[in-house]
């Protein structure tokens, strides 16, 4: 008996409250209709009338009319009735409960195959707003250590709370089971402070899940060679970036503002690269211009061997090996 006493505590709250309830209406759904089978003529009628006696709802299509029958309902109520209320107390209590573990980053993610970003700013914030404008956005997992709640509700977002190089925390994330990592500077810390935590966090994704493949964000181009050492597949500058974005503002002379021009560019378009198509391999540039071009995209370089040239000619050869880097539109 103690084995199933331990047992019975050992489910979770929500479960042993529907089940208990399940209970007791059965059983008092069947006592009614042994006691009265012509008012209650199949056990069903009988549940039926414990569940709406219970809830207190009392539609009145079955009523006992015997001495017992009348006691049994007054047993159901003193006991059933308070049972369903606190039931439907602790599920309430439960949903707040959850909805606010959810805000607070305190509970784990179960899904796979998704999106971890690390750190929260203003460039984070664009990013999974530009991810969630998609026909399908994917599910992230948004760790960050700085914010008590998030209040954002969004379906396709998971928060959690905590330092990206607690094992732990990266359990929670299940880090483990991710496609793809962002891990970007912290605008809050000096430079060189933003770009050591950065490595750091790579370190213990890597070690975490060696194959994941992860973006690191750093601050100081002298840090790009460590983050590429510590495991990122791939280095984004930022300052580097910036810095050429407010070169062209300077000296432009045209009224073209670049910095508005790329933004819109890169928020509907990408770049990949395109293995020469075999109908193409020894012919000039201009065929394949014309072909990416049907096909909405423009061909802005090309890649031979570890060469990348962006002066193209129209009559340049394509040999069999190149790579066309294309601009095309933004994949979903």
């Amino acid at each position: 008996m103690q084995y199933w006493i331990r047992l019975y505590f050992q489910i979770p709250l929500f479960l042993r409250l529907l089940g208990t309830v399940m209970i007791m209406m059965t059983l008092f759904g069947g006592i009614i209709h042994i006691l009265e089978p012509k008012s209650f003529p199949s056990l069903f009628d009988g549940i039926w009338w414990a569940f709406v006696t219970g809830a207190t709802v009392g539609y009145g299509d079955y009523v006992p009319l015997s001495p017992a029958g009348k006691i049994t309902a007054i047993l159901l109520i003193l006991t059933g009735g308070g049972l369903v209320t606190f039931y439907m107390a602790t599920l309430s209590a439960s949903t707040v409960k959850h909805e606010q573990a959810l805000s607070k980053g305190e509970v784990d993610f179960r899904g796979s195959d998704h999106l971890v970003i690390i750190g929260w700013n203003e460039r984070t914030r664009q990013l999974i707003d530009m991810i969630g404008s998609q026909d399908s956005p994917e599910r992230i997992v948004l760790i960050d250590r700085s914010m008590n709640q998030f209040y954002q509700r969004l379906s396709n977002l998971h928060f959690v709370k905590g330092d990206a190089t607690e094992e732990s925390i990266l359990e929670k994330a299940n880090v483990r089971q991710a496609r793809m990592a962002v891990v970007t500077a912290d605008p809050s810390k000096k430079e060189e402070q933003s770009d050591q935590s950065v490595i750091h966090q790579v370190v213990a994704l890597k070690g975490h899940h060696p194959d994941l493949f992860i973006i690191a964000e750093v601050l100081t181009d002298r840090q790009r060679i460590n983050a590429g050492r510590a495991g990122a597949d791939t280095v984004i500058r930022s300052n580097d970036f910036m810095s050429s974005l407010f070169y062209h503002e300077l000296y432009r002379n045209d009224p073209i503002q670049p910095f508005e021009m790329l933004l819109d560019l890169l928020t509907a378009r990408q770049f990949h690269e395109e293995k020469v198509p075999e109908q193409f391999e020894g012919e000039p540039l201009m065929k394949a211009l014309e072909y990416f071009l049907k096909e909405s995209c423009q061909i802005i370089g090309i890649k031979k061997g570890e060469n990348v040239s962006f002066d193209l000619h129209a009559e340049t050869k394509l040999e069999k090996g190149d790579y066309l880097i294309v601009f095309s539109p933004l994949r979903h």
